[in-house]
C-alpha cells in the first residue's frame, strides 16, 4: 500500500513582497530540477580518480583521527557506483543506498568512540592514561575487501539484497500456490501479499518518518517499517527479479510506481474493485488531496519517468530534509537559508542552536547528492549554508562562490555575493568562527 512522499525538505513557501532579500524566506527546499536536454551527466572522475580504499589508508594507521578519514572508503565506493556505470540501467538502486546506509553507519561508530574515549581520559587517573581502556573499533585497513568494510547490523551488503531475493522467491512461492499465471495485476497482488501480510510491512506514521532509521533500505529490510518511498524501492528491485518492470515518477508531493506497459490505460481498468494503479500505490490514488487521484492513463504518459540516479537523488534529499530537522529541532521555524534573508544579524555570536551530529549526516547527503547533481546550484547554496551552520567558513565560502556563479537569478546571486563578503569578513577575525575546535567532528 504505497504512497510515497517525495518531497525534499523545507518548509512552505510563504507569500511575501517581492526583494532580493524575502526570496530567502520560507524557500520551499526541493532539489528536483531537471537537467537541460542538451546536457549529459560528466562523471565526477574517472576510475582511476577513485581508487579502492584498499590503497587510501596509511599503512601505520590503526585508529583514524577524524570522520572523513573513516567515511572516505564508503564514499569513494558510492561514487564509482554511480559514475563508472555506462547506463543507468546498469546501477542497482538497492546496492548503492546500502552503500549511502554504510557511510553512514560508520560515522556515527566513529562518533560513539569518540565520545568513549574521551569518557575514559575523564575518568582514569595519569597512570591509566598510558593504557587503552577503549577497544578500537574495526577500521578498515589495506587487507580488508569491500564485504568486509561495508557491514550494516551485522550483515554484508551481499547478505542485505540476498534478502530482496528471499522476498521474491516468496511471491513466486504465492503465485504457485494460487496457481495463477504472471499477469502483471497477479504478481502486484502477491508482492502485496508478501509484504504486508506474509511479512507484516508496515509505512511509518508522518511522526515516525522523522526518525532517520526508517529512510534507511536495510532498517526498514530489517524492522519492516519505513516510509513509503522505500516500499517503492522495495517494489522496484523486488518485481525486477520476477522479470516485471516497474518505473516511477514525482506527482506532487508524491512518488508513484507503475508497471512498465506499451498500455497505460488497463493500470486504471478495475479488477476486483480495484485499479492496478491503485493496487500499487495504496491510499493517495483514492485521496481527493492527492495529485494521484486526478491521474489517467493519458495524463501518466507525460510524466517524467525518474532514472535509477533521480531515485537514488530522491533517498538522498529525503534524508537532507530528515536529518536537517532534526538537527534544527532545538530551533524551531530555522531554515537553512534564514541568515541569507537577515545578513545584518549574522555574526559570530549569533548561531542557532543546531544538533552536530544530525547536521553532519545532512551534509554527507547533500554532499553525494551534488556527486550525482554538480550543477544543481540551490543544493550547493544549501550544502554552503549547512557550513555556515557548521562555522566551517573556507567550505562554507567555496560552495556559495561556485553557487553564484551557476545561479539563474540575478538578484539571489548579489544577495549570495553579501553574505559570502560577511563570511571573508567574520573570517579574517580572530573568532571562534572557521575554528576547527567547534566544527562537527
Amino acid at each position: 500500500m504505497l504512497c510515497a512522499s517525495s518531497s525534499s525538505f523545507g518548509h512552505a513557501s510563504m507569500t511575501m513582497a517581492s526583494s532580493p532579500l524575502s526570496r530567502f524566506v520560507g524557500t520551499s527546499l526541493r532539489y528536483d530540477q531537471r537537467r537541460p536536454s542538451s546536457w549529459k551527466m560528466r562523471n565526477p572522475a574517472s576510475a582511476s580518480a577513485y581508487p579502492l580504499f584498499l590503497n587510501q589508508l596509511n599503512k601505520d594507521s590503526t585508529t583514524p583521527k577524524t570522520y572523513k578519514e573513516v567515511t572516505k572508503p564508503f564514499r569513494q565506493i558510492f561514487a564509482q557506483e554511480i559514475s563508472t556505470q555506462s547506463k543507468d540501467d546498469d546501477i542497482s538502486i538497492a546496492k548503492v543506498l546500502l552503500y549511502i546506509a554504510a557511510e553512514d553507519e560508520a560515522f556515527l561508530a566513529f562518533n560513539r568512540e569518540m565520545d568513549a574515549r574521551s569518557f575514559v581520559k575523564e575518568n582514569q587517573s595519569d597512570s591509566e592514561e598510558e593504557q587503552e581502556s577503549v577497544q578500537d573499533q574495526s577500521y578498515p585497513s589495506k587487507t580488508d575487501s569491500e564485504e568486509h568494510l561495508l557491514q550494516l547490523d551485522g550483515k554484508s551488503i551481499s547478505e542485505w539484497l540476498s534478502e530482496l531475493d528471499a522476498i521474491s522467491k516468496e511471491v513466486e512461492a504465492e503465485l504457485v500456490s494460487r496457481d495463477i499465471g504472471c499477469h502483471s495485476v497477479q504478481i502486484l497482488e502477491a508482492v502485496n501479499t508478501v509484504l504486508f501480510d506474509t511479512r507484516g510491512f508496515e509505512r511509518t506514521s508522518k511522526r515516525l518518518a522523522l526518525d532517520p532509521k526508517y529512510s534507511y533500505l536495510h532498517s526498514v529490510l530489517n524492522s519492516r517499517c519505513g516510509t513509503a518511498f522505500l516500499f517503492s524501492v522495495i517494489y522496484i528491485e523486488v518485481c525486477q527479479r520476477l522479470g516485471l518492470p516497474i518505473v516511477g515518477a514525482r506527482v506532487g508531493e508524491e512518488f508513484l510506481i507503475w508497471p512498465k506497459t506499451e498500455n497505460p490505460e488497463e493500470l486504471f481498468s478495475e479488477t476486483s474493485g480495484q485499479s492496478l494503479f491503485a493496487i500499487i500505490n495504496g491510499r493517495c490514488v483514492d485521496d481527493p488531496g492527492s495529485m494521484a487521484s486526478d491521474l489517467t492513463g493519458k495524463s501518466l504518459l507525460g510524466l517524467d519517468v525518474a532514472t535509477n540516479r533521480d531515485i537514488i537523488g530522491i533517498a538522498l534529499a529525503n534524508l537532507i530534509r530528515v536529518h536537517w530537522r532534526r538537527a534544527s529541532k532545538p530551533s524551531p521555524g530555522l531554515m537553512l537559508t534564514s541568515p541569507l534573508s537577515q545578513l545584518n544579524s549574522v555574526s559570530v555570536s549569533n548561531f542557532p542552536l543546531l544538533r552536530p551530529q544530525d547536521l553532519r549526516l545532512a551534509i554527507a547527503a547533500a554532499e553525494r547528492l551534488l556527486i550525482l547533481e554538480p550543477l544543481n546550484w540551490r543544493l550547493r547554496r544549501d550544502l554552503g549554508m549547512m557550513h555556515y551552520y557548521v562555522r566551517q567558513s573556507r567550505e562554507a565560502i567555496q560552495e556559495l562562490s561556485i553557487c553564484i556563479a551557476f545561479a539563474f537569478d540575478e538578484e539571489e546571486a548579489k544577495v549570495l555575493t553579501l553574505f559570502v563578503e560577511k563570511l571573508h569578513l567574520l573570517s579574517s577575525l580572530k573568532s571562534p568562527f572557521g575554528s576547527d575546535r567547534l566544527a562537527v567532528r
